[in-house]
């Protein structure tokens, strides 16, 4: 049997840590996932992938943490407002909210309502390492209306492709088989089996 392995993620955002924890506990039962509630600034650069890059950065250089740990950047990209909100997402989300994205896209229809959800796992195996990055993506559009009761964020204005369902409609493990996050997550799995 292979050795238990334990890993940190470096995030506030408990809905995070859950649906994570969900999908380690489904996928991969020799990964124990810590959760160490730190709110590192919120880098605002022009990609995801340099804003999880150098907050793990950070984090290495800031707490020298002795196990590996990882953190994550998560965005929605709307082609028809030129991938606003994007690396900006958090920020967007805190000021405006869903009902202020369904007020940009009122007069968007059909292939205009596209947008893709992404999210950017940074992995380090230690504090001396520079971080692994994993990318995973969901492709889908902005609904006309929130609908749904689950989720978070902006869950509950993203219909993913093909089910007609936002992601706030779905339950956390029909969630954990399409999401953004699991599909980065689960390439982090992959590098630590």
């Amino acid at each position: 049997m292979r050795p238990e392995k334990e890993i940190i993620f470096v995030t506030t955002n408990k809905n995070k840590v859950k649906e994570v924890q969900d999908l380690a506990d489904a996928e991969a039962k020799s990964i124990t996932i810590e959760h160490l509630e730190y709110d590192y600034p919120e880098l605002q650069l022009e990609e995801i992938e340099s804003v999880a890059r150098e907050s793990a950065n950070y984090i290495r250089e800031k707490m020298g943490l002795k196990k590996p740990f990882f953190l994550e950047d998560s965005g929605l990209l709307i082609p028809a407002l030129n991938g606003f909100p994007g690396p900006f997402s958090a920020f967007v989300f805190e000021k405006i909210g869903n009902e202020g994205i369904l007020k940009l896209m009122a007069d968007k229809e059909g292939e205009e309502r596209k947008a893709t959800f992404k999210t950017v796992v940074a992995f380090c195996e230690s504090a001396k390492n520079a971080p692994l990055l994993f990318v995973g993506t969901a492709e889908g559009k902005i609904a006309e209306k929130i609908r749904g009761k689950g989720g978070f964020g902006y869950d509950p204005i993203f219909e993913f492709e093909g089910t007609g369902k936002t992601f706030a409609e779905l339950s956390i493990g029909e969630k954990n088989k399409i999401s953004h996050r699991s599909r980065a997550f689960r390439k982090l799995l992959d590098h630590l089996l």
